[in-house]
């Protein structure tokens, strides 16, 4: 049962996320319905719609919401489902990490994560600016991306010794600060960026921050797409983002400082010309760095309550549909933004909590420094 401030609003929430489930998962354009909700109105209807709905959506996506949540409120509820992730990242682990020393095993893979780029304007942009380092792919968003999850959960995970030597001898920032593949994935690159000093692999922040900003400057934002822009808007987002390790700390404002006052300046241009995901981490990353008075939080959280559609529960793709496992990262947010905590939670530390200590997998080993971590 969820925890819902208000019996009314949860029998209220939960009668309509059944009403409309079918609707919530359909894939088609919706008719957008206007209403007067309060934040918190808004934050308990998409609330109870994933959470009656969280068991239908693939492991990947259970486990996005959990981790999240978990870090928002500290609930131990959420730990399980933060579970189900390490079971499928550790599977995964095993098989990319204990066959890199086999021959020719780094350089296929790397060619399939490729093909999974697709065919779309996004996709050919991508696949074209990482054709110079055919092997990236496999290092940053499978090597990288695994081990650094396992990582946040407290652990170490299978070969993870190959892995690490793998990774050191590997140089990323040609690909981290080739202008092309900043175009093509701003937000991703940062990622990569702190994922590799997480896990102990190499420092690329200062080259890549440097790269960022010689890709964007703030004096030719009038020559950008809305795409380009929304790039450099979301990757701007990212810096602040990996800094607080997804949510589990507050950043320091300071280093980010020229995020926040660009957003500040031009938060009208944001508004109109990204996407409510982005948005939506815009004002976060006011959050998150102690500036929650900021008038641009303001700004952006009644932008986002003005998105959410009640007869849907949700708020609908920039192409108005509603598909909760697509569109899940956006409803989350919108959940963070609008019920800030005073304390963000590290973790969730899984081999601390008794609900999920007995059924980890047995890929993965504790790390020392955690045993007796909260």
């Amino acid at each position: 049962m969820l925890e819902l401030r208000n019996s009314k609003t949860l029998s209220y929430l939960l009668l309509s996320a059944t009403l409309f489930s079918s609707v919530a998962l359909a894939k088609e354009p919706v008719d957008k319905t206007a209403h007067q909700l309060t934040a918190e109105q808004v934050y308990q209807g998409i609330k109870a719609n994933l959470e009656t709905q969280l068991y239908s959506l693939p492991p990947r996506v259970q486990g996005h919401y959990s981790i999240r949540q978990y870090r928002m409120t500290g609930e131990t509820k959420y730990a399980n489902g933060s579970l189900i992730d390490l079971l499928t990242i550790a599977e995964r682990q095993a098989y990319y990490s204990c066959n890199l020393d086999k021959p020719g095993f780094i350089k296929s893979e790397s060619q399939i994560e490729v093909d999974k780029l697709g065919n779309g304007p996004r996709g050919i942009a991508r696949k074209a600016a990482v054709a110079p380092y055919p092997n990236f792919m496999l290092y940053s968003d499978v090597l990288l991306r695994y081990a650094s999850r396992v990582d946040e959960f407290g652990f170490t995970g299978p070969c993870h010794d190959l892995m690490i030597k793998t990774l050191k001898k590997v140089n990323l920032a040609p690909a981290l600060t080739d202008k092309k593949m900043i175009e093509a994935w701003a937000a991703q690159l940062i990622n990569y960026v702190y994922w590799a000093k997480q896990i102990g692999v190499g420092d690329y922040y200062q080259a890549y921050k440097k790269a960022f900003i010689e890709t964007y400057p703030n004096s030719k934002d009038d020559l950008l797409k809305k795409s380009q822009y929304k790039n450099k808007i979301y990757g701007m987002t990212h810096f602040i983002f990996s800094a607080s390790e997804y949510y589990q700390h507050p950043v320091e404002p300071k280093e980010y400082q020229w995020i926040l006052d660009y957003f500040e300046n031009n938060i009208d241009r944001i508004l109109t010309d990204t996407t409510e995901d982005i948005i939506t981490e815009v004002g976060i990353s006011f959050l998150i760095t102690g500036n929650g008075d900021n008038p641009v939080v303001d700004k952006v959280k009644q932008h986002v309550i003005a998105a959410y559609d009640p007869k849907i529960m949700m708020i609908p793709s920039p192409h108005g549909k509603a598909d909760l496992s697509s569109g899940e990262h956006r409803n989350v947010l919108a959940m963070m933004l609008l019920d800030w905590p005073e304390t963000l939670h590290k973790g969730p530390y899984l081999n601390n909590i008794p609900s999920t200590k007995k059924n980890l997998p047995k890929l993965v080993k504790p790390k020392a420094s955690m045993v007796n971590a909260q």
